[in-house]
């Protein structure tokens, strides 16, 4: 019986050997184009360059919310934001709905995460193993919200990029079984810290939006996020490196993504491109040609079934994405025809969605009452209060108004190849009229067959539009949806 039990355990660990192991890492907040390799060399990625050197660089993958427990919600399950009970920011992942971890778990895989968590405690049974980081100990006291200080004086180290278990996780794997690790920063994400680098950005070198202002304050703020980057790109370049030193980076599939755009105005939590566009790297040895580029159109809603995919698993029918391994297979491939993303609450209320094609983007604002407020932390840094106090002396451009008017258009359409950031609203153009039509359908068609409305109730901000500063209606733990819906706070 023993010698039969031994067989069976070598059998089933050479099928283990032949399955692909899986590291997927998210980027907190960080913009598609903010390293090296997505054309920014004066922010320092050496590592991420190295990955994208080693494997494929994709220039058009759209997220499915550029809001962080949303996307996350929408990655793990391969489902958009608003079928997931988990739309709106801090509402926990219901626990009946299916990811794609415990399917690889269940296949045989040992799954982890390391990081930033973000999920709700419903489906941290899906991993074998979850090291979270404590992120309590890193909120700035009442009334320092938004301002930085002395690294030096916050005695947290490299713990507060949310990086520091990835590699001891890694290190602590089942050596017999594939493995799938979730691990999920908390670089770039604010508030920052001076003097966490030796060698800081400088401001003078930063890059800064052409719908942001360009000041030193501002240019100071970008310094910061940039350290961040840089912060978290050894991080990468760490796993790697341990990969090797296991000598199991051949038969690793490594996906490199940020979960949304940069905390600034008009960036994180809008459906422009600098919110909903991700830098997508994968490498894959045998399976991708190193260096190479596609301009292929994926969804993060394509994660999961991909991964499924990788372990030779089906993807189950509550699935809304599909692999994107085919782009894998031949980089020139068109992709998807449309990419669709949404915004919802995120410490203030909003409802507004968006299509994306290869050249061209439309989205419809359906509370276009509201101004398209960034989230809190991005109103009380500089880099907005600054705006705020020039739009009140009429001294901003129209770009730089777009996240402090109202209303706002209802709808808007941008050519993002000719303007790519967005500045040109395209909606009222006869010239267009065709394309706007397109993709205005292709939209309403998605609304229907994803089951996707208006709700009936707005929920309440949680901070004050300008000040960023809370309001009566932030109470914390936040409810779930269920919870919320049940006291006549949210819309079923």
């Amino acid at each position: 019986m023993r010698f039969l039990a031994f067989l069976l355990a070598l059998c089933v660990g050479e099928v283990f050997a032949e399955k692909t192991n899986i590291v997927f890492i998210i980027a907190d907040d960080m913009a598609w184009d903010d390293s090296g390799v997505y054309g920014n060399p004066k922010v320092r990625t050496p590592h991420i360059d190295r990955l994208a050197g080693e494997g494929m660089r994709f220039t058009r993958a759209i997220l499915t919310c550029s809001s962080c427990s949303p996307s996350r919600a929408s990655i793990i399950t391969g489902r958009y934001p608003h079928n997931t009970g988990a739309e709106e920011l801090h509402w926990p992942l219901p626990g009946d709905q299916t990811t794609f971890v415990e399917l690889l778990k269940e296949s045989g895989y040992w799954t982890a995460a390391a990081g930033k968590w973000h999920l709700g405690d419903a489906v941290r049974d899906r991993f074998d193993e979850i090291r979270e980081v404590d992120t309590s100990g890193f909120q700035l006291p009442a009334g320092e919200a938004g301002k930085t200080g002395k690294f030096a004086e916050t005695g947290k180290g490299d713990e507060k990029s949310g990086c520091h278990e990835w590699v001891p996780l890694l290190k602590a794997r089942p050596k017999e079984k594939p493995f799938f690790l979730w691990l999920a920063a908390l670089d770039p994400h604010r508030p920052y810290d001076e003097g966490i680098l030796e060698k800081p950005h400088l401001a003078e070198d930063v890059r800064v939006a052409p719908y942001h202002l360009d000041t030193p304050e501002v240019r100071k703020d970008y310094a910061l996020y940039y350290d961040e980057i840089t912060r978290l790109d050894r991080f990468v370049g760490l796993v790697m490196a341990e990969l090797d030193a296991q000598g199991v980076a051949d038969d690793t599939l490594v996906l490199f993504i940020s979960d949304n755009g940069r905390p600034f105005p008009r960036d994180k939590t809008s459906v422009y491109d600098s919110g909903i566009r991700t830098p997508w790297i994968v490498r894959w040895p045998g399976h991708v040609e190193a260096g190479t580029v596609t301009a292929a159109l994926v969804s993060a809603v394509d994660i999961a079934p991909s991964f499924l995919e990788v372990a030779g698993l089906e993807t189950p029918g509550a699935f809304e994405g599909r692999s994107f391994l085919p782009v894998l297979r031949n980089p020139a491939s068109k992709g998807r025809n449309f990419a669709y993303a949404e915004k919802n609450w995120h410490d203030y209320e909003d409802h507004s969605r968006a299509v994306r094609s290869a050249k061209f983007k439309y989205i419809r604002n359906y509370y276009h009452d509201l101004p398209g407020t960034p989230p809190a932390d991005a109103v009380r840094s500089e880099s907005f209060q600054a705006m705020l106090r020039l739009s009140k002396e009429g001294k901003l451009t129209d770009a730089q108004m777009a996240c402090i008017i109202s209303p706002r258009p209802e709808e808007e359409f941008y050519d993002v190849e000719d303007d790519p950031h967005e500045v040109r609203n395209l909606a009222g153009d006869p010239e267009y009229a065709e394309e706007i039509e397109a993709h205005r359908k292709a939209l309403l068609k998605w609304e229907s067959t994803t089951g996707d409305r208006v709700p009936g109730l707005r929920t309440a901000d949680e901070f004050d539009r300008e000040r960023g500063t809370p309001t009566a209606a932030r109470v914390r733990p936040r409810l779930s949806k269920k919870e919320m819906v049940a006291k006549g706070l949210a819309a079923p």
